[in-house]
C-alpha cells in the first residue's frame, strides 16, 4: 500500500498537478463567497462542508509525505475515507414543499426501535409491551359473530306483539259489527316473530282474516287448469246453483261469474280501512299512530309508536282441501285467483328437522335473510325461497349441525346460483311450482352476479 502512495505521487509531481489543484482551489473560493446568494443559507453550509472535505482531500494528495513512515501512509487514507464520509452525512436540504403533499400527514409513523446488540436494560418501572400476533377468522365464526349481531331487542320482541294484539282485536270487533252477516273467522298473527323462527327486525306483522266457507256450496279450481297456467294459484269456484241459488250463501256478494274474487273481497276490505275505522281514536287509545296505507295494493296499516315503527298486512285466507289460499291475485286482469300459501308448512317442517338432529337450519336461513334484506338487489330471495332451498338442501346434505354452518351456508349460495342460472326453484311441496316464474330475468341476472361473485369469497356478503 506505501508503494502504491508513493507511485501516485510522483504522477503527481511529475505531470504539474499541483498547479491545477491551486486552480481548483481558487474556483472553490469564488463558488463559496457566491453560494449564500445563489443557494441560501442552508445550501451553501451544505457546499462548504463538500469543498472543505474535497479541499482537505487536495491538500493531503499534494503536501509532501516521509517515505519511511507506513503509519502517515495509513493515517492519510483513513482520513481520506473519514472526508468522504463527511460528504455522505451531510445533511440535505429541505425541499420546497408541493401542493400535493398538503394532504400527507405531518407526523410520519414511527420507526421500529432496533435493539442495541451490545444489550441494555429497559428503564425501572417501564411496562413490557408484548405484540399478540393478529389472528385470522374463519367463515365458521365470521357466521356465528354476525348471527350475534342480528338480534333484535327485547322491548321490541314483547311490544310487537302486543300492539298487533290490540289492534287486531279492535278490527276484529268492527268487522263483525259491520258486517254481522259475513262469517269471518278469529283473526290471528303471523309472521317470523309469531312462527317462532329468529327474526331480523320485529318491525313486520301479518294478520290473517279467514273467511268460513261452506264446502258443500264451494270447490277449488288448480291454476293449471285455468289461463293462467299456474299451479300456485287456485281458484274457488261457486257449485250447484241450481239447487242452491245466488245469495244461500253469505260470500255470494263477491263473486265475479262463478267464482269467489279475492280482488273484489279485498277492494271492499280496503275501502273499509281507508274510510270506515277511526283510526286516530283507536291510535290514542293504544298510545301510538295508526295510518291505512291508501295507495297501496295490499291491505297495510302504518303504525308508529315511540318505540317502534311497525307495519301490519292483512290478508283475507281461506282453508280448504288441506291448503290455505290468500286473497293476493297476480297483477293484471285476471281477478278470481288465490295464492297457495306454504309458510305454515315450511316453518313446521323446518323445526321439526332441527329438533329432530339439533340442526342449524333456522340459523342459516336467519343468517341468509339479513344478508338478502341489506343486500338491495337479493330482496326478492329472503323467506320463503330460501326456505324452499334448505328443505330441499336437507334432503341431500345430512350434516345439519352447528359445526357445520358454514359448509351448509356455501352450499347454498352454491344452489342458488344454480337454480337462477336455470331459472327455477321447484317448491318442496309440489314440485310443479316455480318459485322463481315470478322475476323478471334482468332480476335474476343480477342476484346470480352478487351471488356467483360471492361464492368464492362469501364473506363479501356478511359486510
Amino acid at each position: 500500500m506505501a508503494a502504491f502512495w508513493q507511485q501516485r505521487g510522483r504522477r503527481q509531481e511529475s505531470g504539474g498537478l499541483g498547479s491545477v489543484l491551486d486552480g481548483l482551489g481558487s474556483v472553490f473560493d469564488v463558488l463559496l463567497a457566491n453560494a449564500r446568494l445563489v443557494l441560501g443559507v442552508s445550501g451553501a453550509a451544505v457546499l462548504a462542508i463538500a469543498t472543505l472535505a474535497v479541499k482537505r482531500l487536495i491538500d493531503r494528495a499534494t503536501s509532501p509525505r516521509d517515505e519511511g513512515d507506513p503509519k502517515a501512509e495509513q493515517k492519510s487514507l483513513e482520513d481520506s475515507w473519514q472526508d468522504l464520509a463527511l460528504i455522505k452525512t451531510t445533511p440535505k436540504p429541505a425541499k420546497k414543499q408541493r401542493r400535493e403533499d398538503l394532504s400527507e400527514p405531518l407526523l410520519s409513523p414511527a420507526r421500529p426501535v432496533v435493539p442495541d446488540p451490545r444489550g441494555s436494560s429497559a428503564p425501572l418501572g417501564a411496562p413490557q409491551v408484548q405484540s399478540s400476533p393478529l389472528r385470522c377468522l374463519t367463515l365458521q365464526e365470521k357466521l356465528l359473530s354476525h348471527s350475534s349481531q342480528l338480534a333484535v331487542p327485547e322491548f321490541q320482541v314483547s311490544l310487537v306483539p302486543q300492539l298487533a294484539r290490540s289492534i287486531c282485536s279492535q278490527l276484529q270487533n268492527f268487522l263483525r259489527s259491520k258486517f254481522p252477516e259475513l262469517p269471518f273467522g278469529r283473526l290471528s298473527l303471523s309472521g317470523a316473530l309469531l312462527d317462532g323462527l329468529e327474526v331480523l327486525a320485529a318491525d313486520h306483522v301479518q294478520l290473517m282474516l279467514p273467511l268460513v266457507l261452506d264446502a258443500g256450496l264451494w270447490s277449488l279450481i288448480s291454476g293449471e287448469d285455468t289461463v293462467v297456467r299456474n299451479p300456485q294459484y287456485w281458484m274457488i269456484k261457486r257449485i250447484d246453483l241450481g239447487y242452491f241459488p245466488r245469495g244461500c250463501s253469505p260470500w255470494d256478494r263477491f263473486m265475479v261469474g262463478r267464482y269467489l274474487s279475492s280482488s273484489v273481497l279485498n277492494e271492499t276490505l280496503h275501502k273499509l280501512l281507508v274510510a270506515s275505522i277511526n283510526w286516530p281514536a283507536i291510535g290514542g287509545l293504544l298510545g301510538c299512530a295508526i295510518h291505512p296505507v291508501v295507495a297501496s295494493r295490499e291491505l297495510k296499516l302504518e303504525v308508529k309508536h315511540d318505540q317502534v315503527d311497525l307495519s301490519i298486512t292483512l290478508f283475507p285466507v281461506v282453508e280448504m282441501e288441506d291448503k290455505v289460499l290468500l286473497a293476493v291475485p297476480p297483477e293484471g286482469l285476471v281477478e278470481n285467483l288465490w295464492l297457495e300459501s306454504f309458510s305454515r308448512a315450511e316453518v313446521s317442517r323446518l323445526k321439526e328437522l332441527d329438533a329432530a338432529d339439533s340442526g342449524a337450519r333456522q340459523l342459516c336461513l336467519r343468517i341468509l335473510n339479513g344478508v338478502c334484506k341489506r343486500q338491495p338487489r337479493l330482496h326478492k330471495l329472503g323467506g320463503s325461497p330460501l326456505r324452499h332451498l334448505i328443505l330441499h338442501l336437507s334432503d341431500t346434505a345430512s350434516d345439519w349441525a352447528e359445526e357445520s354452518l358454514a359448509d351448509r351456508f356455501q352450499q347454498v349460495l352454491e344452489e342458488l346460483v344454480a337454480s337462477l342460472e336455470k331459472g327455477v326453484l321447484p317448491c318442496y311441496f309440489n314440485p310443479k311450482i316455480n318459485l322463481f316464474s315470478g322475476l323478471l330475468e334482468e332480476e335474476i341476472d343480477e342476484m346470480g352476479f352478487v351471488l356467483y361473485r360471492a361464492i368464492t369469497e362469501p364473506e363479501v356478503l356478511l359486510k
